[in-house]
């Protein structure tokens, strides 16, 4: 299986409860309806730890979503769908900015 995993953030002056109820109770729901998506995991943004060894990315980021898909023939697919048209029109109302990256996990322990 491969993932897309993106960084999202409000739109600006959103307050993050507004934000955070469009994205768990409406946007979450409407992911159920999306044929081929094998797997959508939210993931909320609690602090912001930091490394004094590490010099910080210099944005900021409200919550991580993964959506899981057999491969990236049917990820295509998916994203290519009616239903995904619709779920990403109704994320536009409330993500201000998202960076997204393709993954393939490999786990270690």
């Amino acid at each position: 299986m491969i993932k897309l995993v993106s960084l999202i953030s409000r739109k600006d002056g959103m307050s993050k409860q507004g934000f955070m109820h469009l994205w768990k109770h409406e946007h979450a729901a409407m992911a159920k309806d999306i044929p081929g998506l094998r797997r959508y995991v939210l993931s909320y943004i609690q602090s912001e730890p930091t490394r004094p060894d590490v010099p910080e990315h210099d944005f900021t980021c409200d919550g991580i979503v993964e959506l899981w898909f057999d491969d990236e023939a049917q990820m295509q697919l998916v994203l290519a769908s009616d239903a995904m048209r619709e779920w990403r029109a109704h994320g536009a109302t409330f993500i201000g900015r998202i960076k997204a990256f393709l993954t393939k996990e490999e786990a270690f322990i």
